[in-house]
């Protein structure tokens, strides 16, 4: 570092607040959540989610329980509005959600943004314009009476074309941008200008939403700045104060839940932490807090592996498997003294009791998880080093999930037969559990074809014995062969799929190509299915018949009765 700290910078200075009282406050209920996947998320991407990517986003959200989902910023381009006018006039919105969207304090963008929006049921307008002095200064060069100004008269645009388009029902959202660089007293001035030229009332409120746009200081201090805004604005009883929290300082949970505790009815953000730079507050993580302190969120993440996997598919953004509730590794104890603890917790938890059991801060099974005591995976860990036998031994790279789902498979024949497994051993049980299955469903063989932009295929499969050809029809092969399973009544879903080149080679000395597919079933679970051959269409194929049958094999264990 070429400076020391006190020298290049300075410290935020505390909000004159001797009396604060969001310490002893607690969160009771949960706010008023509004999704920003689509817009502050997607802009941080560094390829945009195309218009189905956003559509299947949109409809994710829908189903997890977002009732106001920033959609995009249809003043920016055409694909953006054209996003805005495809979900309007294809009926996509449900009845009980409202859609925002964001404009500059800019009259050509305000009238486009309301272009946008003709048809709506209703709809927010996040106008917002910067209010700093480092903005006012040495951006735009403008007083503080001109960033009012600015402010009042979009406000004022916004209203007209609101009474213009009767069949809409506008609520105004504005925003302070760099509220927490800015001078609070100025801040209560611009927000207070702006309910009273919307004429805000209980009955017609205003969003004021107070973003840490760029986290600078700890999150007392934002709670701090966010309680005298609290108690100072004008009009409280006719403002929604709404938190947009940055994580450039890794606090922005924190940020947001000291927030709520300080008076906040709101809070925007992204799943997983999207969004510029260092992400958005994590809209997941922040919901799954308040659950575990018995507060209902609101919000159905009860099948979070679904939920991340779409996130992934539309963001191309790989989730840590270290995040909080989702990461693939956050259920897994590496540690004996960890394990032993977990499973004697298991073991004394009862069902109509409080969650009390060692190092998991939430049953997993309330986000459709499990527990997995997952033995050590690397070359250093004895039986625990499957990955690595299977890596060097086999020229199979698994991916870390079924890592997971495969090590258990190991784990449970350590436990029941002791003693060491071999890298052959561990072979003949992977190829069991996924290449070699005595299953009801058989490959034949198949046939690609095309049928204009789709793609076709015919597959020879047998069920149950009995020959069968279904055909189907997709966007690629993969997805024609769900279809095409889906005509003989087996209706599953893709949740992953990768594929890898083998090494060695095969006896003909060609490459071989692996497939490994996660895959569920409604209702009924999901797992991994894996498929080898030196054609790769062909080893998908195989990894979906395989993850089918090892999902037909969990249904019929299930239903055996269980010894007394």
């Amino acid at each position: 570092m070429n400076a020391t700290p006190a020298a290049k910078y300075t410290a935020f200075p505390p909000v004159r607040l001797t009396d604060r009282r969001w310490p002893n406050q607690v969160i009771a209920k949960p706010p008023i959540w509004m999704s920003t996947d689509l817009r502050d998320g997607n802009q941080a991407l560094f390829e945009p989610m195309n218009a189905d990517k956003k559509m299947r986003m949109f409809k994710m959200l829908c189903a997890v329980g977002f009732k106001e989902i920033e959609i995009a910023f249809p003043s920016a381009s055409e694909t953006e509005f054209g996003f805005v006018r495809g979900l309007i006039e294809g009926g996509h919105i449900p009845e009980d959600v409202t859609i925002e969207v964001l404009t500059q304090a800019r009259e050509h963008l305000i009238r486009r943004t309301f272009e946008s929006l003709r048809g709506a049921r209703k709809a927010i307008v996040h106008v917002y314009n910067a209010t700093s002095k480092t903005f006012r200064d040495n951006v735009f060069g403008m007083s503080q009476a001109e960033v009012v100004k600015m402010a009042v008269d979009a406000v004022k645009l916004i209203k007209t074309l609101a009474d213009d388009m009767p069949e809409t029902e506008i609520t105004l959202e504005y925003s302070p941008e760099l509220f927490t660089a800015t001078e609070l007293d100025f801040a209560k001035e611009v927000c207070d200008a702006v309910t009273a030229a919307w004429g805000a009332t209980p009955q017609r409120k205003v969003i004021l939403n107070l973003p840490t746009t760029v986290e600078i200081a700890t999150p007392n201090i934002y709670a701090d700045q966010i309680e005298w805004m609290h108690r100072n604005l004008a009009r409280r009883d006719s403002v929604i104060i709404s938190l947009h929290p940055h994580n450039d300082r890794g606090t922005a949970v924190a940020a947001a839940e000291l927030g709520l505790m300080a008076g906040a009815d709101r809070v925007e953000g992204c799943l997983f932490g999207n969004g510029e730079r260092t992400g958005n507050v994590d809209l997941v993580t922040l919901a799954l807090n308040m659950h575990t302190q018995g507060v209902d969120p609101q919000l159905d993440f009860s099948d979070i592996n679904a939920v991340a996997r779409n996130f992934e598919h539309c963001t191309q953004l790989p989730i840590h498997p270290r995040h909080p509730y989702v990461g693939d590794l956050v259920f897994t104890a590496f540690s004996g003294s960890h394990q032993d603890a977990i499973k004697k917790g298991f073991a004394a938890q009862k069902a109509d009791e409080p969650w009390t059991v060692p190092y998991l801060p939430i049953d997993p099974a309330d986000v459709g998880r499990s527990y997995d005591s997952v033995i050590r995976v690397n070359s250093q860990s004895g039986k625990g080093g499957i990955a690595y036998l299977m890596e060097t031994e086999h020229g199979v790279v698994m991916p870390r999930r079924l890592q997971v789902e495969f090590s258990g498979v190991v784990q449970q024949h350590t436990d029941t037969h002791g003693g060491e497994v071999s890298a052959d051993g561990i072979w003949a049980m992977f190829a069991g559990t996924y290449l070699d299955l005595d299953s009801p469903v058989r490959y034949r063989e198949h046939h690609l074809f095309e049928h204009g932009s789709a793609q076709g295929i015919r597959l020879n499969i047998d069920i149950d014995g009995r020959p069968h050809l279904l055909t189907g029809e997709g966007n690629g092969p993969i997805n024609a062969a769900v279809h095409a399973l889906a005509s003989a009544g087996i209706r599953i879903e893709v949740r992953s799929y990768e594929e890898r080149s083998m090494l060695p080679m095969g006896e003909d000395g060609n490459a071989r190509a692996c497939a490994f597919m996660e895959i569920a079933c409604p209702g009924q679970g999901e797992c991994y299915g894996v498929g080898v051959d030196s054609n790769i269409v062909t080893a998908s194929i195989k990894a979906l018949l395989s993850g089918v049958n090892r999902l037909l094999g969990n249904q019929q264990a299930a239903r055996q009765p269980q010894a007394a």
